[in-house]
C-alpha cells in the first residue's frame, strides 16, 4: 500500500516543479514508508510514497511505459496474474512482477474499460502522455482513498488531503458545509470536509483535461432478481469467500490476521489457516483488566468479552496468535493521540476506539506488514441490531443515528448558536433523502423486503465509508496494509440482492456467513452474539477525558472554545465528579471537543463560520 499525489495544469510549465510533488508526498511517508519518487513532464508531476508488498525490487514508481502513459498507484488488484497473462497473449513485454505494471499495460491495451476487469482495492492515477490526459481512479467500494482539488488550469490529487493543503496555492478552510458533514456521522458521497476539495466516489472514475473535470461512475449497486434457492446461496457464498481469502493471500511480505473472536474476523481467520501451508498469524486487541472486570454493556450490544473466544479459535485452527494488551496510559499517551489526529486529517476520529486501533496496527506492524480484516461483514450480511430492531427500521432517518436527534443534542456541550448554524436535522434529513434516491429496486417488491434493501444500501454506502476510512488511515499511519475480503465487489453484489429473509432464514443475523463457514469455526464462535469492537472500560480513562477537557475549558486561547458553551461544559464536570459518575453518556462529545480543540491548534484550520 502506498501515498499517491500529483499536480496537472495545462497553462504552466511544470517540469521544475518536483520540489512541490515531492514536498506532497512526503505528508504522506507513513504511508510509504519503503521508497519514494517524483516524475515531472510539461504539464504533469506525479509523486509517490511507497509501501512494498509485491515485486520490492521492481515496483518502483511511478511507472511509465515509454512515453506513452505514467502512473502513480495505491493499493493491489488481486487477479493481476489472470490480466498479465491476457495481456502478454495480447503482445505486452513486461519488465516487473507487480501488479503495477499490469495494471498501467491493462489502460494501454484497453483503455477506460480496463477499470472493470479489475478486482482489488486501489486508487491511482494515470498520466496519459499521449492525449495530455489525467484519469484518477477509486476501487469500487472506497477502501482506498483519493481526493481531488480543482485548479483554475488543472486539478491537485492526492491519498490524503494533508497533501494537497502542502501546496502552496491552497489554504486549509472548512465552512458550515464542512462541518457538518464532520458532525454528520453519514459519509456524503464525493464530499470532503475542506473547502474546495472533493473525493472521488467509490466505483468512480474521473478525467481532467484541457476542457475540465468529467466524472464516470463505472461499478455501483444494481439491482437483480435472486434466483438462487437457499442451499445453492449458501454454496456460492462459501466458494466465494474461498476464492477471495486466498487471492487476497498474496504478498511478498509477512502476513497476518486480525481477530476479534467474532464470526466475521473468525471465519477470515480459519479460511486462512486452511489456504495457507504455514500456520496463520493471528493479532488481537485488548485493554489492560478489561476481560477479569468486564461488565455487560447494553447500549453496545456486548455481553461477553472477546479474549476467550479469540484464544479458541486461535487454538482451534493452531494459530500464532498475539494478543497486544493497552492500557489507559497507552489510550491517553499525547504521541499516539497527535499520531490518529495526524493521519486522520480531521477530528472525526477521536478516542480509544481509534487510538487503539491505530496502537494495534502499530504493534502488528513490528512482525508483519500485511494484515486480513473482518471489516464490513456486518454491512454485507445484516449483523448491527439496528437491522433487526423494528423501530430503527421503520423510523425516517439513517438507522444508525435513529434515536440520537434531541437526546445527543441535549448532552451536547456545544454553544447553542453554533448549533443552530449547524441545523444537523436538516442537513441530516436532506441527505437521508437523497441517499434513498439512489437505492435501486427490483419491480414488485414491497413492503419489509423493500425497505430491508434500503438499510443495506444506505450502511453500504453511508456507514461502511467511515469504518474503512478509519481502516485505513489508522493502518496506513503504521505502513501496515490491511485488506478487507469482504469489500469484495462480487460478494458485495450477490449478498446486496439476497432476499432479507434468506439472510436471516434462521432467524439471526448474518444467518448466510453463519451457515457458510460454520464447518471451520468453533459451534460456540458460530453461535455467538454480535460484540462490537472493544472499547475500554476502566474508570481511570473517563476521568483522564475530564481532566483533559478540564484542561481546555481553563486555557481561554484554546481554538475550540469559540464553538463551546463554557459554562455547560463546566457544570457536566462539576455534576460528574461530585456523584461520581462516569463520562459515559457524554464520552463521545467529550472526545470529539478535545479532538476539535487539538484539530484547529495544530492543523491552523480556517474556520469560515
Amino acid at each position: 500500500m502506498c501515498g499517491i499525489s500529483g499536480w496537472v495544469d495545462f497553462e504552466r510549465d511544470l517540469a521544475g516543479q518536483a520540489p512541490v510533488g515531492r514536498a506532497m508526498a512526503d505528508t504522506m511517508a507513513c504511508r510509504g514508508p519503503d521508497a519514494h519518487g517524483t516524475w515531472t513532464d510539461q504539464h504533469a508531476v506525479l509523486a509517490h510514497r511507497r509501501l512494498s508488498i509485491i515485486d520490492i525490487e521492481g515496483g518502483r514508481q511511478p511507472m511509465a511505459v515509454g512515453d506513452l502513459a505514467v502512473m502513480t498507484y495505491s493499493g493491489e488488484v488481486y487477479n493481476y496474474r489472470e490480466l498479465r497473462a491476457q495481456l502478454e497473449g495480447a503482445g505486452h513485454a513486461f519488465t516487473t512482477d507487480s501488479d503495477t505494471e499490469v495494471v498501467l499495460r491493462a489502460y494501454l491495451e484497453w483503455g477506460e474499460s480496463f477499470v472493470d476487469r479489475l478486482n482489488g482495492m486501489y486508487a491511482f492515477a494515470i498520466w496519459d502522455r499521449r492525449t495530455r490526459q489525467l484519469l484518477l481512479v477509486r476501487d469500487r467500494m472506497g477502501i482506498k482513498p483519493l481526493f481531488y482539488f480543482p485548479m483554475p488550469h488543472g486539478v491537485l490529487f492526492a491519498s490524503e488531503p494533508k497533501a494537497i493543503l502542502a501546496h502552496p496555492d491552497v489554504r486549509t478552510e472548512v465552512d458550515i458545509d464542512g462541518l457538518r458533514e464532520l458532525f454528520g456521522f453519514a459519509k456524503t458521497p464525493e464530499r470532503s470536509i475542506y473547502r474546495g476539495m472533493s473525493e472521488v466516489r467509490p466505483g468512480q472514475l474521473v478525467r481532467v483535461d484541457r476542457r475540465g473535470i468529467v466524472k464516470r461512475r463505472y461499478w455501483q449497486l444494481t439491482a437483480q432478481e435472486h434466483t438462487d434457492d437457499l442451499d445453492t446461496t449458501i454454496t456460492t457464498v462459501r466458494g466465494l469467500l474461498e476464492d477471495i481469502v486466498r487471492r487476497q493471500l498474496i504478498s511478498d511480505v509477512p502476513l497476518c490476521t486480525l481477530l476479534s473472536g467474532g464470526l466475521d474476523s473468525s471465519a477470515i481467520t480459519a479460511l486462512a489457516a486452511r489456504a495457507l501451508d504455514v500456520p496463520v498469524r493471528s493479532f488481537a486487541v485488548d485493554f489492560a483488566g478489561y476481560t477479569e472486570n468486564f461488565t455487560p454493556d447494553p447500549h453496545r450490544g456486548s455481553d461477553t468479552p472477546d479474549a476467550p473466544y479469540v484464544h479458541e479459535l486461535a487454538e482451534f485452527v493452531q494459530a500464532d496468535h498475539t494478543d497486544i494488551v493497552l492500557s489507559t496510559a497507552d489510550l491517553m499517551d499525547p504521541a499516539a493521540r497527535a499520531a490518529v489526529l495526524r493521519a486522520s486529517d480531521d477530528p472525526a476520529h477521536a478516542g480509544d476506539g481509534h487510538t487503539s486501533l491505530y496502537l494495534l496496527f502499530r504493534a502488528i506492524r513490528a512482525r508483519s506488514t500485511v494484515a486480513l480484516s473482518g471489516e464490513s461483514a456486518d454491512e454485507v450480511f445484516g449483523g448491527y441490531r439496528q437491522f433487526h430492531d423494528p423501530d430503527v427500521v421503520s423510523a425516517d432517518t439513517f438507522p444508525w443515528l435513529a434515536g440520537l436527534g434531541r437526546a445527543a443534542a441535549g448532552r451536547s456541550i456545544l454553544a447553542e448558536d453554533f448549533l443552530a448554524a449547524l441545523d444537523m436535522p436538516a442537513f441530516r434529513a436532506d441527505s437521508y433523502r437523497a441517499a434513498l434516491a439512489e437505492v435501486p429496486h427490483l419491480d414488485g417488491v414491497t413492503g419489509h423486503e423493500r425497505r430491508m434493501r434500503e438499510i443495506c444500501y444506505l450502511y453500504l454506502t453511508r456507514f461502511l465509508p467511515i469504518l474503512l476510512d478509519r481502516k485505513d488511515r489508522m493502518s496506513m499511519a503504521s505502513g501496515l496494509e490491511v485488506r478487507v475480503p469482504f469489500c469484495d465487489h462480487r460478494l458485495v453484489q450477490y449478498v446486496f440482492n439476497t432476499p432479507w429473509a434468506m439472510k436471516t432464514f434462521d432467524g439471526r443475523e448474518k444467518s448466510l456467513l453463519r451457515a457458510a463457514t460454520k464447518d471451520v469455526l468453533p459451534e460456540s464462535i458460530a453461535q455467538r452474539r454480535k460484540s462490537p469492537y472493544p472499547r475500554t472500560q476502566d474508570p481511570s480513562y473517563g476521568q483522564a477525558l475530564r481532566d483533559a477537557l478540564g484542561d481546555v475549558l481553563a486555557d481561554r486561547e484554546a481554538p475550540v472554545r469559540r464553538l463551546l458553551d463554557v459554562p455547560k461544559a463546566k457544570d457536566m464536570l462539576l455534576r460528574t465528579a461530585d456523584q461520581g459518575r462516569s463520562l459515559a453518556a457524554g464520552r463521545a462529545g467529550v472526545e470529539r471537543v478535545l479532538g476539535l480543540n487539538s484539530w484547529l491548534s495544530t492543523h491552523r484550520v480556517d474556520l469560515l463560520i
